[in-house]
């Protein structure tokens, strides 16, 4: 009743778009009587796809179809939409529409996403960010990073694997969170490099990481965490302006961290043995 409130109280509820909702959010506010109606479309579906109904929300979902629109999850996971609302093709960019449009008249969103038996479609990742290791394995490093991101530990997360033997993942540090740990154990430090630095911070940071990833397959288990001592940003060219992580430009600047991690000779395999 207060933060309906604060909120003016005519408020009946929100809606979510554009990116993944924090599971804990959607449930925080679900339970003052302030639910996140979260939705899914692209701008070549003029622009929505599906949306959570107001009286059946399920929450982790981007609801169902709206009337008119068919979907249906391709061979390699990739939603596919067709439907009234989606586009005739791109302005004199006939070969980009080829690309998008399919002959059936299905669009090709370039997200991976599975269907429930209730309806409901749950966005997983990207297609063109999922990561296929050497060994031909396909990960989809968002989930993951949000499961990091979950813990009071860490302010952010980048999942790291592409054409290696294993991924490993770069891990930004919640400084605030970590100096007061740091400084009730009477640790020595003078700047954030050398905190991180420090092995018993390391120890602590992996071993957070990994209790948010127990329910992973052991290929999907980052063997080895990267600490960062400063988080992702626009003005960097690490962020877009929807602070989503540009990955090759993260990879760029962190190229050093990256292969001195693969160069090392014992990954955190006892951290991830079953």
């Amino acid at each position: 009743a207060k933060l309906q409130a604060r909120t003016g109280g005519r408020i009946r509820f929100f809606v979510s778009g554009a990116a993944p909702l924090s599971a804990d959010i959607a449930k925080f506010f679900y339970s003052a009587g302030l639910p996140v109606i979260e939705g899914y479309g692209l701008t070549e579906s003029s622009p929505v796809l599906t949306l959570n109904p107001l009286d059946r929300i399920k929450l982790g979902t981007v609801g169902r179809a709206i009337p008119g629109v068919e979907l249906k999850i391709a061979q390699d996971g990739e939603i596919l939409a067709r439907g009234p609302n989606i586009m005739q093709g791109y302005y004199k960019l006939p070969e980009a529409t080829k690309e998008t449009l399919d002959v059936g008249g299905w669009l090709h969103t370039g997200d991976i996403g599975e269907i429930d038996s209730d309806g409901y479609l749950k966005i997983t990742d990207r297609k063109k960010e999922l990561l296929k290791t050497a060994g031909g394995k396909y990960i989809a490093p968002q989930p993951i990073e949000l499961a990091v991101k979950r813990n009071k530990f860490v302010a952010n997360a980048m999942l790291y694997g592409d054409r290696r033997k294993f991924p490993i993942i770069l891990i930004v540090p919640n400084f605030d969170t970590l100096e007061r740990w740091a400084h009730e154990r009477s640790l020595t430090y003078a700047t954030r490099a050398e905190l991180i630095a420090l092995a018993d911070v390391h120890a602590k940071i992996e071993r957070e990481v990994m209790s948010m990833l127990s329910h992973l397959a052991k290929f999907e288990t980052p063997k080895k965490v990267v600490l960062l001592e400063k988080d992702f940003t626009i003005e960097s060219g690490e962020l877009t302006p929807t602070l989503k992580v540009k990955r090759r430009v993260v990879e760029q600047h962190y190229t050093g961290q990256i292969d001195a991690a693969y160069a090392a000779e014992d990954p955190m395999a006892a951290a991830i043995e079953r």
